[in-house]
């Protein structure tokens, strides 16, 4: 069976728009994906990532007690006024702090300090570091790898300074730190071979597993509010051998860290600190986090690619899955307010277990599932849309366009049940139709049919009624249902009228060759019904059933008997004001014990008779016989209204307040 226009159109949209739609949707999603798994690459993006990932670290450290493993000795502002030397810094006081710190028995010294230009106290460190018993290892930067902090220049210096202190128990570090754009220490500095191994590395020989570790530095906080991770003196009092003896317990068996701890040189920005906006960190207590890390063995374990793309798969899908899902606005606001919070804390609880949460793009997720959303949604609204057209213009063949929106937004009215209510029942028939078909090529009975159809359809829904069925040239229509108006009356006594006249339009404008087309004829009824869906869930159509339907097709049928071409019972024009009727007596129609009172438009008469038919047919039903003769002298002045001579008949057969019975339907 070929489908029907309604179903071709629907074809022809998804083969014009459908197509590319799909490839915009695709691309769109395609892009989502890209974003959720590349945001730290994209510039803006990478901000947010670093932000949300420092947010992460900075309440995921480690709260401790101070490391006992580990002590910082500084220069502080303190020690540049005392030695009135600000750079570089003062050696002389570096020189007796390293005899006396390597006397006490340290497990090893690290010197944060770099030495790129002579001093006046060089040879007294050169002889300081000879001497020392202990492994030490002095800071060493490479032009190459931080132009910003040595010169070609400096760097020669640095090397004919360790060549100066000879064989021993001295050895150079790495000190290089490399932080991100935004001056924030996040990761372990990259350790390239050309450079002696990182400060920590060289401090604990033999864990060569964090020799080429390049994940995020775990950083440890303080367990109270004042404590502090890290032990911290002051140089000067290493300087001084009474008071250093004081401190041997400090040094005994630790990692000695010595650096600065000044305002302006070598301080660093961590998570914790550029998320509560604290102060920054020395190098010094940098490289004695690493070295913490590194003596604990926390090694964060890095994300594999595939996991990279399977979570912004995955993200990008539940947008997309999200956006189809058919939920009222409360459930569909904690469906994303759950997958919000599943996005947000599931990075948060991994970088708790141990997992370098660094690389995870968790905003590329967050816009990678919106970016599929509203892609997925826009292009579901847009079918939605054509959908809706479509349905609306198919609804509209039938209904008129506010009933057609209200079934639009409630499809429960399209469910298979039906109400009874009271309506406006129209039946229409295009006299000879069946005898012109015959006559006429069928092309030509098919154009002039659709043209006529057409014509009546448009009329009934330009007077806000429901169009029920065609029944070959015959024309079904109600008012009052699915949805009644205070006007329901008037519209549909004008209607009935106005298809009359598309009927006499039709007629005067058919095509040279056709035979004469009869008269367009009208039924009118007001009485209840049945009113709904009625066939199965494959197949419905919305009609009317009972009385007032059989009550109006008999009417209509009605007129070919009593010379009339619009008949409407009493019912129908009582809520009537802006169309004149005359009464036309009492019929009893086929199939229908109750007599009807019908009444045809005022056309060919002047009002004044339709009144005048009003009172003297009220006479002669209440008995007055001598009204009927007043009633023929009209019809006799009005010879081409064969209606009213039809009228005076029928009232010559019947008594008054009796009924004339029609035969044939």
């Amino acid at each position: 069976m070929p489908a029907n226009p309604l179903t071709r159109r629907w074809r022809r949209i998804h083969e014009d728009v459908g197509t590319w739609r799909l490839i915009a949707t695709a691309l769109l999603l395609i892009g989502a994906l890209m974003f959720a798994r590349f945001a730290l690459s994209i510039p803006l993006a990478n901000e947010i990532e670093r932000t949300l990932f420092d947010i992460r670290a900075a309440n995921a450290m480690v709260q401790v007690e101070e490391d006992e493993r580990i002590l910082l000795v500084v220069y502080t502002e303190d020690t540049l006024i005392d030695t009135e030397v600000r750079s570089p810094l003062d050696r002389g006081i570096l020189a007796r702090a390293l005899a006396n710190i390597d006397a006490m028995g340290p497990r090893a010294i690290g010197v944060d300090i770099l030495f790129d230009q002579s001093t006046p106290s060089d040879g007294r460190l050169v002889e300081a570091l000879s001497a020392m018993q202990t492994r030490t290892y002095l800071a060493f930067v490479s032009s190459s790898h931080n132009p910003e902090w040595i010169g070609p220049r400096q760097e020669d210096f640095l090397a004919s300074f360790f060549a100066r202190i000879g064989p021993g128990n001295v050895e150079p570090a790495s000190v290089y730190l490399q932080t991100d754009a935004d001056n924030v220490q996040r990761s372990w500095p990259p350790q390239p071979r050309d450079l002696p191994p990182l400060f920590a590395n060289a401090l604990v020989p033999g864990h060569d597993a964090f020799r080429d570790y390049s994940g995020s530095i775990a950083f440890e906080t303080p367990l109270y509010e004042d404590g502090t991770v890290f032990t911290t003196l002051p140089i000067d009092w290493f300087a001084d051998p009474e008071m250093a003896a004081g401190l041997a317990d400090f040094v005994a068996g630790r990692y000695v860290l010595i650096g600065t701890d000044l305002q302006d040189r070598d301080r660093f920005l961590t998570p914790r600190s550029r998320i509560t906006g604290g102060e920054t960190t020395p190098g010094v207590a940098i490289h004695a986090q690493l070295l913490a890390q590194l003596l604990d063995g926390v090694m964060l374990r890095a994300v594999p690619g595939w996991a990279l793309w399977l979570a912004a798969a995955l993200a990008v899908v539940a947008g997309a899955l999200t956006s189809l899902g058919d939920m009222r606005l409360l459930r569909l606001g904690l469906l994303i307010l759950v997958q919000a919070a599943i996005i947000l804390l599931v990075p948060y609880v991994l970088h708790k277990t141990g997992v370098d949460t660094q690389s995870l793009p968790v905003f590329g997720w967050v816009v990678g599932w919106a970016a599929a959303f509203a892609s997925v949604n826009a292009a579901a609204r847009s079918v939605g849309a054509e959908k809706r057209q479509f349905v609306t213009g198919a609804l509209g063949k039938y209904l008129p366009a506010d009933v057609a929106e209200q079934i639009l937004s409630d499809p429960d009215r399209l469910s298979l049940h039906g109400e009874k209510c009271r309506i406006y029942a129209l039946f229409t028939d295009l006299q000879g139709f069946t005898a012109l078909s015959h006559a006429i090529e069928p092309e030509m009975v098919a154009t002039l049919l659709n043209r006529y159809l057409d014509m009546l359809s448009e009329t009934v829904l330009d007077h806000g009624g429901t169009l029920d069925k065609f029944v070959g040239d015959a024309v079904v229509a109600f008012w009052g249902a699915p949805i009644s108006r205070p006007d329901d009356a008037e519209r549909a006594a004008e209607c009935a009228l106005a298809m009359w006249r598309a009927g006499e339009e039709f007629r005067a404008s058919a095509p040279d060759g056709v035979p004469p087309i009869g008269c367009t004829r009208v039924g009118l009824h007001y009485g209840p019904a049945v009113v709904g869906n009625f066939g199965g869930e494959g197949r419905i159509q919305y009609t009317a059933l009972g009385d007032a339907m059989n009550t109006a097709a008999r009417l209509e049928s009605g007129n070919k008997h009593l010379d009339t071409e619009i008949l409407a019972s009493r019912e129908a024009i009582e809520g009537v004001t802006r169309i004149a009727y005359r009464p036309l007596g009492r019929v009893t129609l086929s199939g229908r014990a109750t007599p009807v009172e019908i009444y045809e438009p005022v056309l060919e008469i002047t009002a004044g008779s339709a009144e005048a038919l009003y009172t003297l047919f009220k006479r002669y039903d209440e008995g007055d016989i001598s009204a009927l003769e007043e009633i023929a002298e009209i019809a006799r002045e009005n010879p081409e209204d064969r209606a009213l001579q039809n009228f005076v008949a029928r009232l010559r057969k019947t008594e008054p307040g009796g009924t004339y019975v029609l035969q044939a339907k």
